[in-house]
């Protein structure tokens, strides 16, 4: 499987009035045409990873790295004006609440076609077929009327499926989903993986899955890297992860309830401190 994106010795750090932060520390993988998912703790460094290869990192990070690599192009080398064309057209990046990330003054319809015609040179009229075609691809059931609601008008749940519409409309071939379920429902939860899931496997996209949530990576991704304190400490197989041999990844799943266990109170995760190097 060749790889779509190279990432080597990823560092991303910011400075503060006490010294320099290392947000994400020497960080080394790489993704072909699957569910990459990454798994740990607020401030372990996921989001930032993510953000990094979208070049989305805030004007005072610094991003440094052996390789940064997607497709062929160097993004440590490409030019601002680079990096937006790869941004919605070839590299896209679902967000964790729609409510943050949607334009409250723009109908979703329009701020879908707005995306496209971003990327690509089509008509009005051809541009609103195509978004209302991904609105039914994304499984909602009256498009028409959905394209012309606000976001304080939906649900979370369609939000989030108005957010992924927005993304995969322009046909990206890498997707970074950044806890795009964590603010809705289980089982709306479930409906929007199924919707993620069928849409990579159709379009052979490469997908980097970030969560908090072990098993529902276990369950959706096919690999699992997990990090703590900016770095990787554990990559396995999803299938894999009740096996896992770092202690951190064991704390992490033995702090999981278990239905039908009478585990009070849960196990508390005990960091050592040789974990962060």
């Amino acid at each position: 499987m060749s790889a779509l994106l190279g990432v080597e010795d990823l560092r991303v750090t910011f400075p503060t009035r006490t010294g320099v932060i290392e947000a994400v520390r020497g960080v080394t993988f790489t993704l072909g045409r699957e569910r990459l998912g990454i798994v740990g703790e607020s401030g372990s460094g996921k989001s930032q990873t993510g953000r990094a290869i979208m070049g989305l990192t805030a004007e005072h990070g610094t991003i440094d790295a052996k390789r940064l690599e997607f497709n062929g192009i160097d993004l440590l080398k490409a030019s601002k004006a680079e990096r937006r064309a790869l941004r919605g057209r070839r590299i896209a990046m679902i967000l964790q609440d729609p409510k943050y990330s949607l334009n409250p003054v723009m109908t979703i319809g329009r701020q879908i076609v707005e995306t496209l015609r971003a990327h690509e040179p089509v008509g009005k009229a051809e541009a609103r077929k195509r978004a209302l075609d991904m609105l039914s691809a994304v499984q909602i059931r009256d498009p028409e009327r959905v394209f012309d609601l606000y976001p304080h008008e939906v649900s979370g749940g369609m939000g989030q499926r108005a957010m992924i519409a927005m993304m995969l409309i322009a046909g990206p071939e890498l997707l970074i989903a950044d806890e795009p379920t964590s603010a809705l429902d289980v089982t709306v939860q479930l409906d929007v993986l199924a919707i993620l899931d069928r849409l990579v496997a159709e379009r052979g996209m490469g997908l980097i899955f970030i969560s908090h949530d072990l098993r529902l990576v276990s369950s959706f991704c096919d690999r699992v890297i997990v990090m703590y304190a900016g770095r990787i400490v554990e990559e396995l197989p999803a299938a894999k992860l009740s096996e896992a041999q770092h202690p951190y990844t064991r704390g992490l799943l033995n702090c999981m309830p278990e239905i039908g266990a009478d585990r009070h109170p849960l196990p508390v995760l005990d960091r050592k401190p040789e974990w962060r190097t």
